[in-house]
C-alpha cells in the first residue's frame, strides 16, 4: 500500500492560493496577499488533517481513501441536512484531490467557540433540541441512497457489563466508585433497548469539539458529518451529554419530544462509554490526555430528575 503523504504548511498554502487567491486579496486584506493567506493547523501534533485558512475558511485534507469516500459523502449530506436545521452547517467553497485519490474539502468557517471553551445556556439548550428535531426530519432514505450506512442500536446489555467490570478497575486505580454503577442494572438495560422503527440521521460525533457555541451560550453551528450514521437517536443523546452534560442533553431532547426511553438509554451509553474510555486509558490502551476523558465522565455522570422519576413496567412500556 502506497504511504499517504503527510501535508504541511506549505502544501496547504500552495492548494489554497490556487483556489481563493483572487477572491483574497480582493475581500480579506492581510489574510490574502501575495504569499497567499495565513495557514495553521487546528490542532497540535503531527498528521495535520485540518487546518485554518485565514479567517474566513477551515480545509480538511482525508487522510486515506476510506476518509475520502466519507468527505465526499458528506459534502453532498450537508446541503441535505441544512434545511432542516436552525443552527449552521459549514458551507463548500471548493473541493478536489489535495494528493491522488485522496480528497479535500474547504469550507467556511462558523463564527465561535467550541462546547469546550464555553458552557451551553438555557437557550443553547432550545438550539440543541432543534438540532434533534431536524435530524428527526431529513429524509432517511435521501440519506442512504447518498452512501450514509444504518447502523443497528449497540446492545445496552453487553456495554453494560463491560462498563462493571471497566468501573472495578478504576475503582482499584481510585479514579471513580464502581458501586455507582450498581445503579444500573441487568433489568433496566433489557427495558432501555432502542425500539423498532425509530432510526433517524444520527451524527454520530457530537462532541464538544464539533459544537460552535458563542460566548453567550448559543449553539451557532455543528461541524464534521462524516460519521453520519442513520440508526439510534440515543446516540446523539449519549454524545451531548458528555460534550455538554447529561441534564441539558436530556433537556435538549424531552424539548425536541423524545420521551423518558431514549433519554435514559442515550444516557446509560454515554456513562458506560466514559467509564469504558477512561479504563481503557488508565490501563494504557488508549494514548489520549486524560483531563479531557475525567472531564467527560464528570459530564456523563451528572444526575438528572428524570432518572429518579422514571420507572418502567414490566411490559417495557413506557409510564
Amino acid at each position: 500500500m502506497t504511504q499517504a503523504p503527510t501535508p504541511t504548511a506549505d502544501t496547504v498554502r500552495r492548494l489554497v492560493r490556487t483556489l481563493l487567491e483572487d477572491s483574497l486579496q480582493d475581500r480579506a486584506g492581510r489574510a490574502g496577499t501575495a504569499a497567499g493567506p495565513e495557514v495553521r493547523p487546528v490542532a497540535e501534533g503531527g498528521g495535520h488533517s485540518t487546518w485554518w485558512v485565514g479567517t474566513r475558511h477551515v480545509l480538511r485534507l482525508a487522510p486515506d481513501r476510506e476518509a475520502s469516500v466519507r468527505l465526499r459523502r458528506e459534502l453532498r449530506l450537508r446541503d441535505l441536512v441544512r434545511p432542516h436545521l436552525r443552527i449552521a452547517v459549514p458551507a463548500g467553497v471548493a473541493h478536489g484531490e489535495w494528493a491522488p485519490g485522496l480528497a479535500y474539502t474547504l469550507d467556511t468557517r462558523i463564527t465561535g467557540g467550541t462546547a469546550v471553551e464555553h458552557d451551553v445556556s438555557a437557550v443553547g439548550e432550545d438550539d440543541l433540541a432543534g438540532l434533534f428535531t431536524g435530524l428527526r426530519e431529513v429524509p432517511v432514505r435521501q440519506a442512504e441512497a447518498f452512501g450514509v450506512p444504518r447502523v443497528a442500536p449497540r446492545s445496552l446489555g453487553a456495554l453494560r457489563r463491560m462498563a462493571v467490570r471497566c468501573a472495578e478497575r478504576l475503582g482499584a486505580a481510585d479514579e471513580f466508585d464502581p458501586a455507582r454503577m450498581t445503579q444500573f442494572t441487568a433489568p433496566a438495560a433489557a427495558q432501555l433497548v432502542a425500539q423498532r422503527g425509530t432510526a433517524v440521521l444520527v451524527h454520530h460525533r457530537l462532541s464538544g469539539e464539533h459544537l460552535v457555541v458563542s460566548a453567550d451560550g448559543r449553539v451557532r453551528g455543528v461541524l464534521d458529518w462524516t460519521d453520519a450514521v442513520v440508526g439510534d437517536p440515543a446516540e446523539d443523546i449519549a454524545g451531548l451529554a458528555v460534550a455538554v452534560g447529561s441534564p441539558a442533553a436530556v433537556r435538549a431532547a424531552t424539548l425536541a419530544g423524545y420521551g423518558a426511553r431514549p433519554c435514559l438509554r442515550g444516557l446509560w451509553l454515554a456513562r458506560c462509554d466514559t467509564v469504558i474510555r477512561l479504563a481503557d486509558r488508565i490501563e494504557g490502551h488508549d494514548g489520549g490526555p486524560l483531563p479531557p476523558l475525567r472531564s467527560q465522565l464528570r459530564h456523563a455522570w451528572e444526575t438528572i430528575m428524570l432518572e429518579r422519576v422514571t420507572e418502567f413496567r414490566d411490559g417495557g412500556e413506557e409510564p
